[in-house]
């Protein structure tokens, strides 16, 4: 069985975010099981230059982009035993950042149409080419509408991942033809239509055999008007060929006995109060043990919860805690968050941009984990604070709700705490009662946390998951 993963982005090459993460860990898990997987990704001007050393060049192509040919290079870099092809084309992709431009509608409909170009000239012609989110999502409508002739393509599948059905890659009609080379018979209500425009992650859902996305909770809420983002009536439809794998992390990247970035490495209750300490410190806050530290390490958007936080955050400090923020988004949360640091100079440390060292730090020195989110997919920063043995405080939705399980006062069973509602007070009554357990049940707390740190959330069952999908789409000599 051959994989053929692609891609926006992968950790350690290029990441904005969890799909970084994912694309990271994900065929490390599949080639430990046996599995022959290889990456298929944009070669960004961002990727760092040791990385662009170690490529080499395999060939160049041109890619159709509605009336134009553009060039494509391919070039290759093998790393862990995986595979990774880089597509390159300076005009798209030789500029800062990964997103966000003028142009991505083109830019990925270029990506999509070169993944598929590129595939003859891989090491291993693939089975299955599973694509993520919606800068992929043209991959499976083009195989079909442009290569079901051709011989080497006729019996590649694909399998669709959603990420988070909020992004969707919306572009004017005219990018069908303009972009794509697609008829009118693909704008409909079963195709790429959507409200008039044309929509790259309904064409992942539409055309590809296989949708899944990244936790059994998720797949079930997108179904909903509520989390369905104007799809859940299309995604209904799909049901039968829709799944929920939650994500996991890697265990080897992610490792509090091993990790660099950590003064003290720890696998024991009194390391991780080691770690708080420092943390305390190397942030001008009160070195206190029995002062509770919730943390954050989050995209200041309104996904995330921030508006409940806001809402009631002199009630929080009001509990005697302190408060750690780490991430960038909208100006209005990081200049609120700005304002409360200065205005609780004893208790809140707030820090509006992105670095990985302070992020593990934080998550090794914090005894709450705080993800209040209106909706998660899966979730990546709750199964990291258990990893690190810090108690995530959650919104029973998407994957937080398929990963934390409540502390059960009675039974002493749980990972972490969680509340309903999208409702600022029921999160407060959570956070009181796990502070309340924090400082009067110290004991309790400690078994909490030596269980957490004991969890198993790596990629192997994940991985497992997947391959059963994938050869779920195999005849059964390739399996």
């Amino acid at each position: 069985m051959n994989i053929v993963i692609a891609a926006s982005e992968c950790a350690p090459f290029i990441k904005t975010g969890g799909l970084g993460d994912v694309i990271g860990a994900l065929p490390k898990a599949l080639i430990k099981q046996g599995v022959h997987v290889s990456v298929i990704l944009p070669k960004y001007e961002d990727l760092p230059y040791h990385f662009k050393k170690e490529m080499t060049h395999m060939t160049s192509i041109e890619v159709p982009v509605g009336w134009r040919q553009q060039f494509c290079g391919i070039e290759k870099l093998v790393s862990n035993g995986i595979t990774y092809y880089f597509l390159d084309n300076e005009y798209y992709f030789k500029r800062h950042g990964s997103y966000g431009f003028f142009d991505d509608g083109e830019r990925f409909a270029f990506f999509s149409r070169a993944i598929l170009e590129a595939l003859p000239y891989l090491e291993e012609k693939p089975d299955i080419v599973h694509c993520h989110d919606w800068q992929t999502g043209l991959v499976s409508v083009l195989l079909k509408a442009h290569y079901h002739n051709h011989p080497f393509y006729q019996d590649i599948k694909t399998v669709f991942t959603i990420h988070n059905l909020r992004y969707q890659g919306v572009y004017s009609k005219t990018v069908l033809a303009e972009l794509l080379d697609l008829s009118e018979l693909y704008f409909n209500i079963d195709g790429l239509e959507f409200h008039g425009n044309v929509s790259y992650l309904k064409a992942g859902l539409a055309f590809s055999n296989v949708v899944t996305t990244v936790s059994q909770s998720y797949a079930e809420e997108i179904q909903t008007p509520y989390y369905g983002e104007s799809l859940d009536g299309f995604l209904r439809k799909r049901n039968s060929d829709l799944k929920g794998i939650v994500n996991g992390i890697d265990y080897e990247e992610y490792n509090p006995c091993t990790d660099g970035y950590l003064a003290v490495p720890f696998d024991s209750y009194e390391g991780k109060l080691e770690n708080k300490r420092l943390l305390q410190e190397s942030l001008n806050l009160p070195v206190k043990e029995d002062i509770p530290v919730i943390s954050m390490v989050t995209r200041l958007v309104d996904q995330k919860g921030i508006d409940l936080i806001l809402h009631v955050f002199h009630e929080m400090m009001s509990q005697g805690i302190q408060f750690i923020l780490l991430g960038t988004g909208e100006e209005q949360y990081e200049s609120a968050f700005r304002q409360l640091a200065e205005q609780y100079p004893n208790q809140v440390s707030v820090h509006t941009y992105f670095n990985e060292g302070l992020a593990r730090r934080i998550y090794a020195g914090s005894d709450i984990f705080l993800m209040p989110s209106q909706f998660e997919p899966c979730g990546i920063g709750q199964l990291l604070a258990l990893r690190y043995g810090t108690l995530p405080l959650v919104r029973e939705t998407g994957g937080l709700r398929d990963t934390v399980i409540p502390y059960n006062q009675f039974t002493g069973e749980g990972n972490g705490f969680s509340f309903r509602n999208y409702n600022a007070h029921e999160m407060l009554h959570t956070i009181e009662q796990s502070v309340g357990l924090y400082k009067f049940q110290p004991k309790q707390w400690k078994s909490l946390v030596e269980r957490a740190m004991k969890l198993d959330f790596s990629w192997t069952s994940s991985s497992l998951a997947y391959i059963k999908l994938y050869e779920s789409l195999l005849p059964v000599l390739k399996k």
